[in-house]
């Protein structure tokens, strides 16, 4: 009798849509951080603190956005290493 070849995860999770709701909620983690971090600094240079924070904002997400297609680009695959890689790249306390 033949078994059968049944592939199991490695953890809870680790599907394709678990993989884009995971990137979401980091892309949204990456404005909230980026963005945050900016409240004071669009004040002393006379930029509304809305448009700083936007700014801010958008400019993380396109770091690692960049990242991320470049990750995708290289072989049609992310990993999870690229993923990881593409986050840990706007985050500046992140240990290296």
């Amino acid at each position: 009798m033949r078994k059968a070849n049944i592939n199991t995860a490695t953890h809870v999770g680790s599907g394709a849509i678990a993989s884009i709701n995971n990137i979401l909620m980091r892309i949204i983690a990456v404005f909230a951080a980026s963005g945050l971090s900016v409240i004071g600094a669009g004040a002393v240079v006379g930029i509304e603190t809305y448009k700083a924070i936007i700014l801010a904002g958008t400019l993380g997400v396109a770091t690692v956005v960049e990242k991320l297609a470049r990750g995708f680009l290289d072989d049609g695959k992310l990993t999870v290493a690229e993923i990881n890689a593409a986050f840990t790249a706007v985050d500046k306390k992140a240990a290296k």
